[in-house]
């Protein structure tokens, strides 16, 4: 392929870089000669990949049109690697930058200025005519004007200098062999002044403090993974998830990385199953397939290891409304939202030992389990911790920017946040059975004839009404499943309640259906969305997501011999 392009893999979320950065960027002819679908970009000219169906896509395209032949095919697994590997490192140079040298790329642009003179210009305008960032590409600016702007206080050159050391990095990474031809930087290699940029650089900061785990000079410290594994995209990443833990903690990137390493697991063993080279038209699966064959009877356990704050952890459990009306009536004024807790609180749990604060009760629960407790006769009761609306900080604790609150007060006396995420169950009236009731296991008719479902209607919205089975009010019966019925429509569904298979079902619950991959997804979504906010979690009833458990207890199998 004649043309020549740089690839930086964007957020797997599809959100617009910080500070401008730009993730993916594209010569306007090989794009062209791709023939890269305008679904791949975003309105600024940015390639994202928002899900890993689209790096599967795009690996797909590639292939295509390189005609690579099976045994030498890109994997989607492969592109969303490298990519990530480029975005961990913007991210450890972020943190370097915010503790040891906040200054240290405005010091090397005077430093280059210096040394090169008018052929620093000349480099970095190359560098945008190779691969121009959105407002270049456009045409709306030209190099030289974008070079005198700036994006939310950062200068464009001390942004262009970082994204000219990642290119260089790049292409020292024996591991991004399989797109070489369309990450190389042979369109700077002719320019003296690229060069002299990165050794200039690694000069440069060798005279900073050193970073990370073994306090290395910043490009020591970025070359380490690809020294440690030239070949091996997984071994990289396992190196940064080993080592640089504590310094992207609170950072999506170490999510991502996570993200990254399952993602070529599961993509390899697919291929290994398949007993082939990788396909493109037929890319794997992204979710596990519940109950299928051998793969079914098999579930080895797999733990990640700890990082090195984990083992310590000594951890503090409180139900959060009770702890904030305990801490009310012990310093005589309201207390009701996470950012009232007084900072002589958190003061005390650092005293005693405590590195955690387990906050029980934190997401926005469910109006109806309020009011199925009022109906039974306690009108004092609140709604379940455990039966849910969504996954948003509850409203009367102060919403999400109370938790912000609590959260930094508690990192600086060095206090993690932990919450639970219950998997396999929503509210009766979640937003998810409002908006998705095919996500839950259900029928179309009671389980019970004798069941009626004639008591209050539980949903305060417009679109669905919700009601238990009336056994439950008059404790003559155990509730089964719950009439979820369409205001619009009038279509009817029974939808089962909660259930962990060691008790009652939860009456105040709907059962999630696991078998549905859209589900699963779902709840993988959730799952991440609850780890960027808190760092331990604590599942409730885990063993439901075990494929034998949900088989037992949803779809449980009859012997053809069995007793009648």
């Amino acid at each position: 392929m004649s043309h020549r392009f740089r690839i930086v893999l964007s957020r797997l979320t599809g959100e617009a870089p910080p500070h401008g950065r730009r993730d993916f960027h594209v010569q306007k002819g090989a794009r062209d000669e791709l023939g890269i679908d305008d679904a791949f970009f975003t309105s600024g000219g940015d390639v994202v990949f928002p899900t890993l169906e689209r790096s599967q896509l795009f690996a797909a395209l590639l292939n295509e049109k390189q005609a690579l032949a099976p045994a030498q095919a890109l994997q989607a697994s492969q592109v969303n690697a490298m990519g990530l590997v480029h975005e961990v490192f913007h991210a450890v140079i972020a943190a370097w930058r915010a503790k040891v040298a906040p200054e240290a790329f405005r010091s090397l642009q005077r430093r280059l200025s210096d040394q090169l003179g008018p052929a620093l210009e000349t480099t970095l305008r190359r560098f945008l005519e190779a691969f121009p960032p959105p407002a270049v590409y456009r045409g709306s600016q030209t190099p030289d004007q974008y070079l005198r702007g700036a994006s939310a206080g950062v200068p464009h050159r001390e942004m262009v200098l970082e994204e000219l050391l990642l290119l260089w990095l790049g292409n020292q990474n024996p591991a991004y062999a399989p797109i070489r031809a369309i990450t190389s930087d042979e369109p700077l290699r002719n320019d003296p002044g690229y060069l002299k940029v990165i050794q200039s650089a690694g000069e440069h900061f060798a005279n900073e403090p050193g970073f990370g785990p073994n306090r290395q000079t910043l490009l020591d410290l970025l070359l380490a993974p690809i020294r440690h594994a030239p070949d091996s995209l997984s071994a990289q990443l396992e190196f940064m998830r080993a080592h640089w833990g504590l310094l992207l903690e609170g950072n999506r990137e170490l999510l991502r990385l996570l993200l990254g390493l399952d993602f070529l697991s599961e993509e390899n063993r697919w291929l290994a199953r398949r007993g082939q080279h990788f396909d493109p038209q037929q890319s794997p699966p992204l979710g596990p397939q519940v109950f299928a064959g051998a793969e079914y009877e098999a579930e080895p356990e797999r733990f990640s290891p700890d990082l090195d704050w984990m083992p310590r952890v000594v951890m503090l459990a409180k139900s959060t409304f009770v702890w904030l009306d305990q801490l009310g009536k012990q310093h005589g004024r309201p207390i009701r939202t996470l950012s009232d807790v007084p900072d002589s609180e958190l003061d005390q749990l650092q005293a005693r030992g405590y590195t955690a604060l387990w906050l029980i009760g934190l997401w926005r629960r469910s109006r109806a389990s309020q009011r199925i407790k009022q109906i039974n006769g306690n009108a004092e009761a609140v709604a379940s911790a455990y039966s849910l609306f969504d996954y948003e900080i509850a409203p009367e604790l102060g919403g999400h920017a109370a938790y912000e609150n609590l959260r930094e007060r508690c990192a600086q006396r060095r206090i993690r946040l932990a919450s639970d995420m219950v998997p396999n169950h929503m509210g009766i009236d979640s937003a998810w059975v409002v908006e998705h009731p095919e996500w839950f296991l259900q029928t179309d008719h009671p389980p019970f004839p004798s069941h009626r479902f004639d008591g209050p209607d539980l949903s305060d919205d417009p679109r669905a009404a919700i009601q238990i089975e009336d056994g439950y009010y008059s404790k003559t019966d155990a509730a089964v499943v719950f009439r979820r019925t369409d205001r619009h429509t009038g279509q009817t569904r029974y939808l089962y309640h909660g259930n962990d298979g060691t008790s009652m079902p939860w009456n105040d619950t709907a059962q999630l259906n696991y078998l549905k991959a859209e589900v699963r997804e779902a709840v993988i979504q959730t799952i991440l969305h609850v780890a960027r906010l808190f760092p331990i979690i604590r599942f409730d009833a885990a063993m439901t997501l075990a494929k034998r458990h949900y088989q037992r207890l949803w779809f449980p199998v009859v012997s053809a011999n069995a007793t009648r």
